[in-house]
């Protein structure tokens, strides 16, 4: 389901099986005038004339050709399901159906080529995917170990929290991020955890263009008049003196936990979280605890164009994401120039982990007796290749995070939709998508975000810094992932 033990390719399928394909693949690729003879010849001959027209690069993909820059040329080590290169993509998903997806190449958005699969490589002409994806998987002990003290250090802040007259008694606790998502990489070692605090209605006012940062009043009568000694000077509820309050009682008690040793980091200027500090020998644990006001009222007109997933988990599960409560987030906007700390982010954490956690076309999708896919083992990857990478250039690619993985993840879920579009045996082939979606986003400097789509989260500003980080990924894409066989 996470991409463990994810398997080495489908196994070959027998001669006559595979001519059949090739002969309906033939058949559309000639329909749809990509340049191929329309009398294929029957069975293998078929077969190798796709596979031929592949790997000399004279079939073409639909519309207007691709800018040279946004071409991968070199592709990871492992061949395609079938032993083949992909041929062209099917016009509907009626056709679809009938094409195993390691075998057909998918539509990309307009200036991004997704490059064909090389035909068979040897067993050790690199390292393998699926051989990565089992190295970053949890062992089960570490997991059960680490989340267990997280549990009972929280709780017991929790419970000193509620404690407190008036302000904060009625916070409650959502596990949130990579750990809760399951796609958590190489060690459990960092949690998210959200304190949501229940809001009645307030008054969001946008405060810049990117439609996710607001200032918040309180309307009218409200009911938490005890939240009043947050207001600043012109009524704006304050993120900063929330916060500040809420780490002052955090810090007091952490003096109190006897189980473990537990500290509070210094905080981080514009941050959102209180991060503690847990001693967990050898290692240690981070955890970031991050006030979350949830309202229940209706998202604002930013995120209206947003989460366009009704091609993938369909229009009734979008109707009911959009009517689930709005979520802020105390953080600091960084464009303001005179920053008073009273600006709060929208935040879709709950919404991205159910999307996560439910991530199939189909509802039995990665269930125990479901089909299979690579969605989630294709995103762990290039969440480790982004680390890996910020390890080796940490001031060039400071800018960078796993939230512009995970937004072109979900972009790409969209993109290809069905469940046979991430077959498991298809790793190598999905991956390539995945990251040629990403790699012209960089390219662009555009990466909209996935509620909110006017919000860019790749500006022009960066350029320097998506190139350059695009330039790294398609080193490491040409020459066969290396950083994957290196420590830091």
């Amino acid at each position: 389901m996470d991409g463990r033990g994810e398997r080495g390719g489908r196994r070959g399928r027998p001669a006559a099986s595979r001519g059949r394909g090739a002969v309906r693949a033939a058949a559309r690729s000639s329909s749809l005038g990509r340049g191929r003879s329309a009398a294929g010849g029957p069975g293998d001959a078929a077969a190798a004339a796709l596979r031929g027209a592949r790997r000399d690069g004279s079939a073409g993909r639909r519309g207007p050709p691709a800018r040279r820059g946004s071409v991968v040329r070199n592709l990871p080590a492992g061949p395609a399901a079938g032993g083949g290169d992909a041929p062209a993509a099917p016009r509907s998903r009626a056709a679809a159906a009938g094409v195993p997806a390691a075998r057909r190449r998918a539509a990309v958005p307009d200036g991004a080529v997704v490059p064909p699969l090389p035909a068979a490589a040897s067993s050790s002409g690199g390292l393998r995917l699926r051989e990565v994806l089992s190295r970053l998987s949890l062992g089960r002990q570490d997991v059960s170990e680490a989340s267990g003290l997280v549990n009972q250090v929280v709780s017991q802040l929790i419970q000193a929290i509620r404690s407190q007259e008036g302000s904060f008694g009625s916070i409650e606790r959502l596990g949130a991020g990579s750990y809760y998502e399951h796609v958590k990489i190489s060690e459990p070692n960092e949690f998210d955890i959200m304190l949501v605090m229940p809001v009645s209605r307030l008054q969001l006012d946008e405060c810049d263009d990117t439609g996710a940062y607001y200032y918040l009043t309180f309307k009218r009568n409200p009911k938490e008049k005890h939240l009043f000694k947050f207001l600043d000077e012109d009524g704006k509820l304050s993120a900063f003196k929330m916060l500040q309050a809420l780490r002052d009682i955090i810090k007091q008690e952490v003096k109190n936990i006897k189980n473990a040793e537990v500290t509070v980091k210094r905080k981080k200027a514009g941050s959102p979280a209180i991060t503690l500090q847990i001693k967990n020998p050898p290692a240690e644990i981070s955890v970031d605890i991050i006030l979350t006001l949830e309202v229940q009222q209706s998202w604002p007109p930013s995120t209206q164009d947003g989460l366009k997933i009704e091609q993938w988990l369909g229009r009734k599960v979008r109707g009911e994401f959009r009517n689930k409560s709005l979520y802020l987030v105390a953080k600091q906007n960084q464009k303001e120039k005179v920053p008073r700390g009273n600006t709060w982010r929208l935040s879709f954490s709950h919404i991205e982990k159910a999307m996560l956690n439910n991530h199939g076309s189909s509802k039995t999708c990665c269930e125990s007796d479901g089909p299979k896919c690579c969605r989630k083992g294709c995103l762990k990857l290039l969440k480790y290749l982004l680390e890996q990478l910020k390890m080796k250039y940490t001031k060039q690619l400071k800018k960078f995070c796993s939230y512009h993985v995970k937004t072109a993840f979900f972009h790409s879920c969209v993109m290809w939709p069905n469940d046979t579009d991430w077959h498991l045996g298809d790793l190598d082939h999905c991956f390539q998508k995945y990251l040629g979606y990403f790699l012209d986003c960089l390219q662009k400097s555009e990466l909209p975000h996935f509620f909110i789509p006017r919000y860019n989260l790749l500006s022009l500003e960066d350029k320097v810094s998506n190139d350059f980080l695009s330039r790294q990924i398609n080193y490491q894409l040409n020459n066969r992932f290396p950083i994957f066989q290196e420590r830091y």
